[in-house]
């Protein structure tokens, strides 16, 4: 094997750039590239080890041995180790052995920038060409317009590796999915996939959330490429693309960025802002510009060369926070003096602003817990700069109501109206994410309280309530069903379910709901803003209901909903209405299809009668555990 021949792809503006940390396309120069010198073809490695005293590529093309093939150390001071090895080509099987100026210390490391990796527990990079002729222009090209935040988000949450699996319990690959998958989420009405990461990581309990290779999706499920294809097919139909993606911790395998060049390289020095005592993991960085520059262009790459739609960022509050998860004594103040991460803070923004900045039509979204402010507002303004935020408060308060026998209930109405109180400080993502389903807390479905007939209704009205209230929608996979059990990630959903007419009845209605939330404007124009909503009364507490009114632009199409949290049918229920005409139901949760007792309503006059400070209502029926949605 030929030796390796100095080469480099940095110009001197590249390192500038990567030393003030805004070099934000760093995956076309470090890792492993497969190009041409001198008419030979081969492969280019470099690395970035300031701490290593010497680099070597060993891997399956010279036996693992370190003496063969040792790296260029770059004279600018910039800590990359690069060069290029001739005729070694996609497929090989690499790692990086370093020698740390540091005690002697030898690591060997993944190529933290490697396109893809061995599947796990097998550990060693792959030099890889995805050579894959994208087929969504048509998507790419309207995206903006599909994905604004106007605009529909009904998405549906995806753990890969256990939403469907052979009948030998085997994965499905990246091409099936392509195939079963979107088909499901077309004919189930979602516009959106969440994947959970499928960035390659290497502990199957971790879901994903700790990762390794963070330029490759994960071997699991077949290669890059194929990925590639099925990001591709829901373009295709008309379905964006949402990954998860994790720049708050990684984790402390040998192979990883933990130590990486015998240094604390990517991690941060101290303890107390680079270790992550809850779940055992490392932290980055954020004030150092070399790894600020490595995140960015982490997102940048899945946006640019996966042509992913939108980054939910997870665990932000364990970033913003430097006392997350810890005692007294166990974290130190910032140069003020107070809790928050200042240096995350500013790298939060200038990921937001760049890739905003770099993409049109993409969305950030955040995973974030607390009441940080201006999360979801843009970055002159003073905010983070995300697109949208998780409403989390309203999913644990509407999870504690929905939980209570409805005889309680009248007493805990505040659990759900206290949401209208802040909903439209952020512009918020409704979740009923797999954290919900997980560690005891049992399925969505047997958190509901009642027999059979009670637990789906309430089920069913939990849905109707949380397309009808302000923000976008996420329901975790198996929930759309009336999953029974709790979320189990090493099998597949209990697909056999939707034999029973329950189930199926859930199923048809969340389709249904996503049909009503893309068709009826007032329930996403103006899904962010107080003019797109207005409470008709929020008092009743007595009866357990709640009524009130979705706005868009054009008032003609307002929608009147009815909510009915108890067993009991109000009947001649008389509500108020700001308008004179007809009033026709659109939506009714007890529809006899979706497992319900048959209760509707027909057209419905409005009459000259005041009620609710309106000076003209209406009598409607609202059925038992029901919600009803009128125009």
């Amino acid at each position: 094997m030929t030796k390796v021949i100095a080469h480099s792809l940095f110009s001197d503006f590249d390192i500038d750039l990567f030393k003030a940390g805004k070099h934000f396309k760093l995956y076309e120069k470090l890792g492993s590239h497969v190009i041409e010198v001198d008419g030979v073809k081969g492969t280019y490695f470099a690395v970035w080890a300031p701490a290593a005293r010497s680099v070597s590529v060993v891997g399956d093309f010279n036996n693992w041995y370190e003496g063969e093939h040792h790296l260029n150390v770059r004279w600018d001071g910039s800590g990359i180790w690069e060069g290029f090895v001739p005729e070694l080509g996609a497929g090989t099987l690499y790692k990086y052995l370093i020698h740390s100026t540091n005690h002697g210390v030898v690591t060997e490391k993944a190529d933290p920038f490697a396109r893809c990796c061995e599947h796990p527990p097998m550990t060693a990079s792959i030099v890889w060409e995805a050579d894959y002729k994208w087929k969504d222009a048509e998507w790419m090209q309207t995206r903006k317009d599909k994905n604004a935040l106007d605009k529909p988000y009904a998405v549906y949450e995806v753990h890969l590796g256990s939403w469907k699996r052979t009948n030998n319990n085997d994965y499905l690959s990246y091409a099936e999915f392509a195939k079963d998958l979107v088909q499901y989420v077309k004919e189930m009405n979602f516009t959106h996939v969440e994947f959970m990461p499928i960035m390659e990581y290497p502990y199957d309990p971790s879901w994903g959330y700790q990762l390794t290779g963070y330029f490759a999706p994960t071997s699991r499920f077949g290669k890059p490429e194929e990925f590639k294809l099925l990001v591709d097919a829901l373009h295709q139909n008309g379905i964006g693309v949402i990954l998860d993606w994790v720049p708050s911790h990684f984790p402390e395998d040998a192979h990883g960025l933990g130590f990486f060049d015998g240094s604390h390289l990517y991690e941060h020095p101290d303890s107390r802002r680079g270790y992550h005592p809850d779940w055992k993991s490392l932290i980055f960085n954020y004030g150092r510009n070399e790894v600020r520059a490595f995140l960015i262009s982490n997102a940048m790459f899945w946006l640019d060369q996966f042509h992913a739609d939108a980054l939910r960022v997870d665990a932000v509050a364990s970033m913003l926070y430097l006392d997350y998860s810890r005692e007294d004594g166990q974290w130190e103040p910032n140069i003020y003096g107070n809790n928050e991460n200042l240096e995350a803070i500013s790298f939060i923004r200038e990921l937001n602003e760049t890739v905003y900045s770099n993409f049109e039509g993409i969305q950030m979204i955040a995973e974030e817990s607390t009441s940080f402010s201006m999360v979801s507002k843009p970055v002159n303004m003073g905010g983070l700069g995300f697109g949208m935020k998780w409403m989390m408060g309203w999913m644990h308060d509407t999870l504690e109501y929905f939980k209570k026998e409805p005889i309680y209930r009248k007493h805990h109405q505040n659990d759900l109206t206290f949401s209208a109180t802040y909903a439209f400080t952020e512009n918020f993502m409704l979740p009923f994410s797999h954290d919900e389903v997980v560690y005891g807390k049992q399925s969505l479905l047997y958190r509901m309280p009642g027999d059979e007939w009670q637990r789906f209704a309430n089920l069913r009205l939990l849905f109707g309530y949380m397309y009808t209230h302000p923000g976008t929608n996420l329901i975790f996979m198996g929930g759309e069903f009336g999953q029974s059990s709790e979320w189990n990630f090493q099998k597949s959903l209990d697909w056999h379910l939707l034999e029973y007419d329950f189930h199926s009845g859930i199923q048809k209605l969340v389709k249904d709901l996503n049909k009503l939330y893309q068709s009826h404007p007032a329930l996403y124009e103006r899904q962010f803003s107080a003019d797109g909503f207005q409470w008709i009364d929020y008092g009743d507490a007595e009866n357990s209901v709640l009524t009130y009114i979705r706005k868009g632009h054009d008032s003609k199409k307002d929608l009147y909903i009815a909510c009915n949290f108890t067993p009991v049918p109000r009947e001649k229920y008389r509500m108020g209405i700001p308008k004179t005409g007809q009033l026709k139901e659109v939506f009714n949760s007890d529809d006899v299809k979706y497992g319900g007792s048959g209760m509707k309503n027909g057209v419905l006059k409005t009459t000259k009668k005041t009620w609710h400070g309106y000076e003209r209502s209406v009598e409607i029926t609202i059925p038992p555990l029901g919600i009803v949605v009128f125009k």
